[in-house]
Formats: C-alpha cells, structure tokens, sequence
C-alpha cells in the first residue's frame, strides 16, 4: 500500500471498473470513485455503481455529463441507435471523446481533493477498436494533465494488456470474482450478473470468463493428479 497516497478510481459498477477499484483498494491508502452521467440507457448503471461504492466503503462523486449525449450520438445513450458494428469499423457503442472528458474531469476532481493516482479500466486487448483505450493515448494524455494543471498525476491502467479471461483472473487473486461477477453491470441491456447472454458485452465477458474457469479447474485437476 502506498501510505498516505489517494486514487480515484474511474467508475462505471462495470466488471472492469470493479476490478480496478479492487485493485486500488489494495495499493492506495484513500480511494475514492468517480462516476459519470451521460444519459446511459440504463439508470442501473449508475445505481450499481453506487452501490458497489457504499458496499466497498469508498465514496462515490457523480458528475453530470450529459452534454456528451448532444455531441456524440452513440448506441450506448440512444435507444433509437441499434448495438452494432459501425459502417467504419467502430461498434455504434463507441462515445467519441469519452474517455478524455472522463479522465480531465477525473484529473480536476483528483487535484481537488490532493490524489495524484487517476486508476482507469482501459484495455487495449479487449478494446473493440477503440481509440481512446490505447496505452499510446493514456501516456499522452498523463503528460497533457500534468502539463495542464501543473500537477504529478499518475494514470494506471491495471487491465490494459490483459484479456478478459485474465482480468477474471486478476479478480480473483484478489478473492472478488464471485462478488464481482454478481454485482456488477456489464451488459448493454441493462441485467447485472451474467447479463443478457446476447449482447457483445456479455459475450465478451462470458467467454473470458468460461475460458479462465476452465484454466483453473484443469489446473486443481493436474495439481490432483500428481
């Protein structure tokens, strides 16, 4: 742990996001969360994210950012946009610029309150082509933010070179894969848990999922046998 040293944590309720903030609570004296409200198609999102903050004893600060609705129309806010992949290759989900605002206004709340650590679930293994979760944007944009502000910010990306079976795996070293595979929010229809089954996300995170369950019970099996 990193005594006296405060993080926030960019925060969705989201299995990676969970994930993160796990990985925080580990290393970081004080977190804290920040959660962002840019007119998710789901409410719950943002009610689950809460909750996993009360639950964790963390506080949770949310910020309206609504005004990303009106300047990047995308499937994830738009129920009239169908979930599907784009006509330029980026999936309809894709918000332009979200992780920026994200991350500056996260840098300003970060500086409000003395935190030099800014913790983001960005992975570019698992990143369905977007921009902004790449380990090239995240280093450039550290530098800006300290530029900036003026101010030794620290942005760790504990996910980014992790797929999603290893990042199941990342939980559960941490012994939070059952809490976080029950209380988080992944699906983009909006069911928490395992979801929908249907939707990319939820394929997605099931498939890395089935894939480490798998890896671990072969190797209590090979473990058994010697």
């Amino acid at each position: 742990m990193l005594k006296h040293e405060k993080a926030v944590v960019v925060f969705s309720g989201g299995q990676d996001s969970t994930t993160c903030l796990f990985w925080a609570k580990e290393r970081f004296a004080d977190v804290e969360t920040v959660t962002f409200d840019y007119g998710q198609r789901h409410k719950l999102e943002i009610e689950c994210a809460s909750q996993i903050a009360k639950e964790q004893g963390v506080k949770q600060t949310v910020l309206d950012m609504s005004l990303l609705n009106q300047l990047a129309p995308n499937a994830l806010t738009r129920t009239d946009i169908e979930i599907k992949e784009g006509d330029q290759g980026l999936p309809t989900t894709f918000v332009e610029g979200r992780n920026l605002l994200f991350l500056s206004f996260a840098a300003v709340l970060a500086k409000g309150i003395g935190a030099k650590h800014l913790v983001t679930g960005v992975c570019e293994t698992d990143f369905s082509g977007y921009p902004d979760c790449r380990d090239s944007f995240i280093k450039s944009l550290n530098v800006t933010l300290n530029l900036a502000m003026d101010y030794p910010f620290v942005i760790h990306t504990p996910l980014m070179w992790l797929d999603k079976a290893e990042t199941w795996e990342l939980a559960d070293q941490m012994n939070a894969l059952e809490y976080i595979r029950d209380h988080t929010l992944t699906c983009y229809n909006g069911i928490k848990g395992d979801g929908c089954g249907e939707c990319p996300a939820c394929k997605l995170r099931k498939a890395g999922l089935d894939k480490y369950l798998s890896r671990r019970n072969a190797s209590v099996e090979g473990g058994r046998s010697v």
